[in-house]
């Protein structure tokens, strides 16, 4: 009785988190008349696969598509690299002053990131990199705090042994790092990599701010050209919208074994 409940819960949870994803869905299927209908249909009475074509064709969605990629693709690689480095660091080589130092970058944590944003623009803006992918890209490789965190938690669970050993046949700690903490850290590391990619290919703040070249746009601010001030297509973008999501999906969907492990702080060295 208590595992048919259990079912019944689970599956309730599921239909509710499911349902937006697939109003989404339905709704990207259907005419602007159906959609403005009263009341609104569950499902489209005409399964109208060519909003997905017209949706591409709207814009120049292929170069958003390949902008997206580029500037997702470096911010993943920067935080995965920069991140790992700088945790190691903070697990596995003592110096003077570290706990005070790490303290200091989870204290970063509780900054919001609403407070940063103009001086952030006026140091870009001085730099010359505003209409550039430079003030999306290059922040990726100086850490997170977050990243920082839950990589040094799995770093500490690396035995100092090994890194002794390794230190004793003569192994830099930069080798150390790259041989034996990034192999031994792949949960966390992916878990790194998918929320960075999430975190990159879903921005939409950052290219709004920075990125003034239509040539220049990626998805999420593609997306806009189905809004208008009087009315918004919303068949278009619901379609839009979802060939975006597409991506996060199969890459959650592919790694999520690395992803659940690496959110367990406790299997680091598993």
């Amino acid at each position: 009785m208590l595992r048919l409940i259990n079912f019944v819960l689970l599956a309730a949870g599921s239909l509710m988190i499911l349902s937006p994803l697939w109003w989404m869905f339905s709704t990207s299927l259907k005419t602007m008349a159906e959609v403005m209908s009263f009341p609104p249909t569950f499902f489209p009475e005409s399964w109208n696969w060519s909003n997905y074509i017209r949706t591409w064709e709207a814009a120049p969605f292929t170069q958003y598509t390949i902008n997206t990629l580029v500037i997702t693709t470096l911010v993943v690689i920067g935080n995965v690299l920069s991140n790992s480095f700088i945790a190691y660091g903070f697990a596995k080589i003592p110096f003077r002053g570290r706990n005070v130092l790490f303290a200091i970058v989870l204290a970063t944590m509780m900054i919001p990131g609403f407070v940063t944003l103009i001086p952030q623009y006026v140091l870009f803006a001085k730099l010359g990199w505003v209409n550039t992918y430079y003030p999306l890209i290059v922040p990726a490789f100086f850490g997170s705090a977050f990243n920082i965190f839950l990589l040094r938690q799995f770093y500490m669970t690396i035995p100092n042994e090994l890194i002794e050993a390794a230190k004793m046949e003569g192994a830099s700690h930069f080798y150390i790092w790259r041989k034996i903490g990034l192999p031994l850290t792949k949960p966390a590391i992916a878990t790194v990599a998918i929320f960075s990619f999430n975190g990159a290919w879903n921005d939409f703040l950052g290219p709004l701010l920075y990125l003034n070249d239509e040539n220049l746009y990626t998805l999420q601010i593609g997306l806009q050209v189905f809004k208008g001030q009087l009315n918004t297509q919303w068949n278009y973008l619901m379609a839009g919208s979802l060939l975006v999501l597409l991506p996060v999906i199969v890459i959650f969907f592919f790694f999520q074994k690395y992803f659940i492990q690496g959110i367990n702080l406790q299997s680091g060295g598993k």
